[in-house]
């Protein structure tokens, strides 16, 4: 049986993790939902992880973390060839272009601005799931 696909979220704010998880389970997605609290505790769960089958489908990062900015936690992970195909996607309340051109120079595969609703934020869900986990394709998607 396959595994439910998997997004690993990184926000340093409980608060914003719980909402997420909320608006998750308003969609009609069967999506498993791990949350990190800062860039080490991401890696931490990433180093793991038992086998490419289990690592998260895509990664969403909030750029501005307290610990350790987005930056810092991009460079190690596509330093790792074991997490270098994941897909990046920063997650920020942050418009700044140079913000943006940062994010992108440092490996992320897209930036999202965070929705300002609720019902904005469910919405935003449904279509990243539904783009990540089941339109994109990644070289471990295909190899597995």
């Amino acid at each position: 049986m396959a595994h439910a696909p998997c997004i690993l979220l990184i926000e340093d704010s409980p608060g914003e993790c719980e909402l997420f998880q909320l608006a998750l389970t308003e969609t009609d997605l069967h999506v498993d939902l791990y949350t990190a609290y800062d860039a080490e505790a991401a890696l931490h769960f990433l180093m793991n992880r038992i086998g490419p089958a289990s690592l998260p489908s895509v990664i969403l990062l909030d750029w501005h973390l307290q610990k350790r900015h987005g930056d810092g936690f991009l460079v190690r992970l596509r330093s790792d060839s074991r997490f270098a195909h994941i897909p990046v996607v920063v997650f920020t309340t942050s418009d700044s272009s140079a913000d943006v051109m940062a994010s992108y120079s440092c490996g992320a595969n897209g930036y999202v601005v965070k929705p300002g609703t609720y019902g904005d934020l469910v919405r935003f869900i449904s279509d990243f799931c539904r783009f990540w986990l089941q339109w994109n394709r990644t070289p471990m998607a295909i190899a597995s």
